[in-house]
């Protein structure tokens, strides 16, 4: 998830797409179970890649989201650039051909791979030493100067939209598998993807009222405290679980506002959704409940926080079903 600049510069931090989407830094947390609704984690710190080791069938031209066509003729040296095109690769079963990964790349696999980013920006140098045959990246990677350096220096460099929704979840996975030439392991994956989403809906209980949840992005240590709107894109997975966005239910236009005791007010959560590094960064339920406003919510009263690994929650990609079962478990049961 790639935390853009900061709203101007709070935007900074999130990009989520890295999300936030992307977004956060991270993967594992040091949070103490029971310290949120339910003390788990969303899902195993790896990947479950399919069965096999396709093939590519290159050359292949594919558009790049940034209005070059590129054209690729080898994927046996792969570049992800964020840690949620690194989840597709290794989910595609070419994980094996992955050279270098991102910092928001923290799942079991990649873990040991050499890291080609300073804090959320790519360092070109880094990745042309490693000899790269291809570079996926986001429209929200930067800076641009790395991106023109890497191209310059005749990479296959090819841009993807982030992904900020559910429905993102399956355009993403095609898309990385026509890049890579694999178009078969991407049908394959996209249907796997799909049938297990349809699976973590059914937990969803079938009567009474949708629990209102605000999701919070949190980093105490820069003093970060922003809630989470209309295209945030916790809004999608809250909603697929069966809850109710209720910062974007509150007339939140924007993805990211900071967080003041007017809106949560206005928010009236009966759920606060976070990030375990962001828990973490204010000390746990405890911390999060003196921030201003949030112990006067339904939910700070309650204690009811749900909470995901900052390196899965908003990567929409082939874990994404293991993300909506734990906030279906999360949302929908009493808190702490």
């Amino acid at each position: 998830m790639r935390l853009p600049r900061l709203l101007g510069a709070l935007a900074a931090l999130l990009a989520l797409t890295a999300v936030l989407v992307g977004c956060g830094s991270g993967g594992t947390s040091s949070g103490t179970p029971g310290d949120s609704a339910s003390g788990k984690r969303a899902a195993a710190d790896r990947v479950e890649p399919l069965a096999g080791t396709p093939s590519p069938r290159l050359p292949v031209t594919v558009r790049s989201a940034d209005g070059h066509d590129v054209t690729v003729k080898a994927a046996d040296r792969i570049v992800p650039l964020t840690g949620s095109l690194s989840e597709v690769v290794f989910g595609l079963g070419l994980g094996g051909k992955v050279v270098a990964r991102d910092i928001t790349a923290t799942f079991e696999q990649a873990r040991e791979l050499p890291v080609v980013t300073r804090g959320h920006d790519v360092s070109a140098e880094s990745v042309l030493s490693l000899k790269p045959t291809l570079v996926l990246a986001e429209s929200t990677t930067g800076p641009a100067e790395a991106i023109g350096q890497i191209r310059a220096a005749g990479v296959p460099l090819v841009v993807l939209d982030p992904a900020k929704k559910l429905a993102d979840v399956s355009t993403r996975i095609g898309k990385v598998a026509e890049t890579l030439g694999v178009r078969a392991a991407g049908d394959e994956l996209r249907k796997r993807t799909e049938q297990r989403l349809e699976a973590a809906r059914k937990g969803i209980p079938g009567e009474g009222r949708k629990p209102r949840v605000a999701f919070l992005y949190l980093r105490g240590s820069a003093s970060v405290y922003l809630l989470g709107g209309a295209g945030s894109g916790a809004d999608s997975l809250i909603e697929a679980a069966g809850g109710v966005d209720a910062g974007k239910e509150s007339g939140l236009k924007k993805d990211f506002t900071p967080i003041t005791s007017e809106a949560l007010a206005a928010a009236a959560p009966d759920v606060i959704l976070v990030m375990t590094k962001g828990l973490d960064s204010v000390g746990g339920v405890d911390g999060l409940l003196k921030i201003p406003g949030v112990g006067q919510t339904p939910a700070g009263l309650d204690r009811r926080v749900a909470s995901i690994d900052d390196g899965v929650l908003l990567n929409f990609g082939p874990r994404t079903d293991t993300v909506l079962t734990s906030l279906v478990e999360q949302i929908h049961k009493g808190g702490k």
